[in-house]
């Protein structure tokens, strides 16, 4: 079972409305959580309180396993033997006498967020409820759920097994957004970090499958170099140690790419290169996925806060710190201008 906290809410959050205790079972209250119902069966949140997803319950996922460890199935993969993940579905066809035009060169298109009832749910504004949450899975090769020593309550989920059957939990209880962080095999790591784009790699495979088993499924995906780089960095190394910006932006722009083709909703870059955000768009807009969003990290700092989170990915830079791309404590107006800088739009 995975435990992960959500969101914090502060006070006078507005009523959540079709919000039942009952209902969602898993969602269950942590600290200084009050609830207050009403006659409409509402609910309210008072004092600062936090809400915490516990899968939990019986749910099957008919997936066979071959009891292989996970060092077998990271060989496999290492080997070109990874199981086999459902094709892309084939693009919706036009109706005839569509003119064939080439599409507008717009940077900003608000229909993105629109374009489905899930996705209207998980950006709108007006309501708070479990649909706006968007649950972090951590997924590896093996077929068995392993715990991660910093995260006391978490695994890395099998990504035929484990993930699924996670997933199914998190919908029965009204969150239908997750994002995915990969654990890749070390031997898949390089100093370019190449396995990100490899649209057999782990993240399009667990995309595939998830969105044949959940059509509508809303799926986030880390945009970064880190999980795949033998160097542990966000970005390509030079030999004196600096992070190339410009030529890890061409290697994200192409991870970011290969997400979309495996059926990605949304993009999120956390790399923190100048530039990058602009150039995805570019990227995804030049393959024909206009219909990708983007939410990226506007501020990442270089923090130890985050060692946890690298222990999970097994990413920990071999050598020095992310001060140089991840944001550090700084002045006002240089943190407002390297924001904009990010974005580059």
């Amino acid at each position: 079972m995975a435990c992960t906290t959500i969101v914090s809410v502060p006070t006078n959050v507005q009523t959540i409305k079709r919000f039942d205790c009952e209902s969602y079972a898993g969602l269950r209250p942590i600290r200084n959580v009050r609830f207050m119902r009403n006659a409409e069966s509402s609910i309210k949140l008072s004092m600062w309180s936090k809400l915490v997803v516990r899968a939990s319950g019986d749910h099957e996922v008919k997936a066979e396993k071959s009891g292989k460890s996970i060092e077998q199935c990271e060989t496999d993969v290492v080997a070109g033997n990874a199981p086999e993940a459902p094709p892309v579905p084939p693009k919706p066809a036009a109706p005839a006498g569509t003119p064939v035009i080439p599409a507008f060169p717009l940077k900003r298109r608000p229909r993105r967020n629109r374009r489905s009832p899930v996705l209207r749910a998980a950006f709108q504004e007006s309501q708070l409820s479990p649909s706006n949450f968007v649950y972090p899975l951590f997924i590896h090769e093996g077929e068995e759920d392993a715990p991660i020593g910093a995260m006391p309550g978490c695994y890395r989920l099998g990504w035929r097994h484990g993930l699924l059957e996670e997933v199914s939990k998190a919908r029965d209880v009204g969150v239908n957004s997750i994002v995915l962080f990969p654990k890749v095999p070390d031997a898949l790591k390089t100093p370019t970090g190449d396995e990100a784009y490899n649209e057999n790699g782990l993240v399009p495979r667990a995309i595939r499958l998830l969105k044949d088993k959940y059509p509508d499924l809303v799926i986030y995906t880390d945009v970064a170099l880190d999980p795949y780089s033998s160097d542990g960095h966000d970005g390509i190394c030079r030999e004196d140690g600096v992070i190339m910006n410009d030529e890890t932006v061409y290697q994200l722009c192409k991870q970011a790419v290969a997400q979309a083709r495996a059926g990605a909703d949304v993009i999120s870059p956390s790399d923190m290169m100048d530039g990058r955000v602009g150039a995805i768009r570019e990227a995804l807009d030049d393959e024909g996925f206009q219909h990708v969003s983007i939410m990226s990290y506007t501020a990442k700092y270089a923090s130890a806060f985050y060692g946890p989170f690298r222990e999970a990915l097994d990413s920990n830079p071999r050598f020095g710190d992310k001060k140089t791309y991840a944001v550090y404590k700084t002045s006002i107006y240089y943190y407002f201008r390297l924001t904009f800088c990010r974005f580059c739009l």
